[in-house]
């Protein structure tokens, strides 16, 4: 079957940032709806008209990807203002920090906690990705019809392209 927007593939890929280092890994095929959020724009349109068994390498700039870094999404939060526990790199909803304690942050913010010190914290609001241009080898293991349900939801359940709130020191990007 070839890709058209509204189907569903299964994936795996190596993510390398641009001087060839290995971010991320994924051997086992996880399913995307293609033509949705599960997926960035460039990675539907580059997927279009293949079919299973297709391996495409794709050289993204920060645009097509996860954007440019913005040093306006960065805040500092007062410590105690913080759960305890928190360690580097988790990720921290704003919903759940006390109502101005980082301002003019929106309560849908997802926060991943980039440095601790005694009195504050750096947040930052940009994706991990942000400002990076990226390699992406991508393999198409399968193809297949969207189910009703899936096309209802807009996705196909995988997350990798939206940010979500991870166990403290993951090893992977989804």
């Amino acid at each position: 079957m070839e890709i058209t927007p509204q189907c569903v593939v299964a994936l795996t890929w190596v993510l390398k940032d641009s001087l060839g280092d290995t971010l991320d890994e994924l051997h086992e095929p996880v399913e995307f709806l293609v033509g949705s959020e599960d997926l960035l724009p460039v990675l539907s349109a580059a997927l279009q008209g293949h079919e299973s068994g297709a391996t495409l390498n794709l050289n993204l700039e920060p645009e097509d990807a996860f954007g440019d870094f913005d040093e306006q999404l960065v805040f500092l939060a007062r410590r105690d203002q913080l759960p305890p526990g928190i360690e580097e790199g988790m990720l921290i909803e704003a919903a759940s920090l006390p109502a101005g304690s980082v301002a003019q942050a929106p309560a849908d913010t997802l926060f991943t906690i980039t440095e601790i010190y005694p009195e504050h914290v750096v947040l930052d609001a940009n994706h991990p990705l942000a400002g990076m241009a990226l390699r992406l080898q991508l393999k198409v293991v399968a193809v297949r019809e969207a189910l009703d349900d899936e096309l209802e939801r807009g996705s196909a359940g995988a997350g990798f392209f939206r940010l979500q709130p991870m166990a403290p020191g993951s090893p992977h990007l989804h």
